[in-house]
């Protein structure tokens, strides 16, 4: 409890609920980094972070993210900006030889024909699903320097792969939100403006699972507390949906009696995501707490409640 932590995009979506599970924990207060005052793709930017906070943790969240639609138009951006921080980031834990660094990776990063579930070992069998491939490629590369760097400097490196992240506080951004949050906004609009309709890209048959945000919180810490090993680790709940469930379900939740109109022309992204869990219940104990239906009435009510600053 006395070890001082460094949560990189600790001011996000996940970094928040990170901070709060250290803290909740008896952590001090961790040290959240502001892009505006530390450049994390800039290596002398990171030194003087590592000075600043002087660590014995660094739990690695910041990242460039988004839905299909913000991959397709940022690819370059997204593979440089995530590449770069994460190098710097690891290259200055083992200079200053920390005790442990925590880098989360991406379900985006998992081959397009991956077999279902997915499983750890099954990371390097192909290239990651085209719309998203500069971002899961990035991403990727940090597992090998971490595996690298443990192996030539012994440096205690963890790599997590949570799935789709979803819960209150998350990016309703219509230009760059995930399929939730979406889909939340637009069922909400419609009802208050009396719309009679919403339109969902894809065809609605591609699945995918989900993992609430407090969750993937407690699994990060989990893992940084007693999992020491160079292979990656899966955080998921283990179920799966299709996107045309989930449509109805959050018109259930919200209360949307509209139609659906499904906009083909647009890309279903990978056809199946539903990750092998066990590594994880066996490796550190964990697994999800909240139910689909329960985190999205939970993010729904935030959302009502936000909706103005958001």
């Amino acid at each position: 409890m006395s070890r001082r932590v460094v949560v990189t995009g600790g001011s996000g979506f996940l970094g928040q609920a990170v901070v709060r599970e250290l803290t909740e924990r008896g952590y001090a207060a961790p040290f959240v980094p502001r892009s505006a005052d530390y450049d994390l793709r800039d290596a002398n930017a990171v030194e003087r972070m590592y000075a600043d906070a002087q660590p014995d943790c660094v739990i690695h969240l910041a990242a460039v993210v988004g839905g299909i639609g913000a991959n397709r138009e940022s690819p370059g951006s997204f593979f440089y900006d995530n590449l770069m921080m994460g190098a710097q980031l690891i290259e200055g834990a083992r200079r200053h030889q920390l005790k442990k660094f925590v880098c989360i990776g991406t379900v985006c990063a998992y081959p397009s024909e991956t077999p279902v579930p997915f499983r750890e070992e099954d990371l390097w069998n192909g290239f990651p699903e085209p719309t998203n491939a500069p971002y899961g490629i990035a991403k990727k590369a940090l597992l090998t320097q971490l595996q690298a760097y443990r192996q030539q400097y012994g440096l205690h490196g963890t790599y997590l792969i949570p799935v789709n992240l979803y819960g209150p506080g998350d990016n309703f951004d219509p230009r760059s939100s995930h399929v939730i949050p979406a889909l939340i906004r637009k069922c909400e609009e419609a009802i208050a403006a009396d719309a009679k309709e919403i339109v969902v890209w894809g065809s609605g048959a591609a699945t995918r699972e989900f993992l609430y945000v407090d969750d993937c919180a407690r699994g990060i810490v989990d893992a940084m507390e007693r999992y020491d090993d160079p292979a990656p680790v899966n955080l998921g709940s283990g179920e799966e949906i299709s996107i045309r469930d989930l449509v109805t379900l959050i018109a259930e939740l919200t209360g949307f009696n509209g139609s659906i109109r499904w906009d083909s022309d647009q890309p279903d992204g990978q056809m199946r995501r539903k990750l092998d869990v066990s590594r994880a219940r066996e490796a550190f104990q964990f697994s999800a707490g909240t139910s689909l239906r329960d985190g999205l009435e939970r993010t729904i009510e935030w959302y009502r409640g936000s909706r103005g600053e958001v």
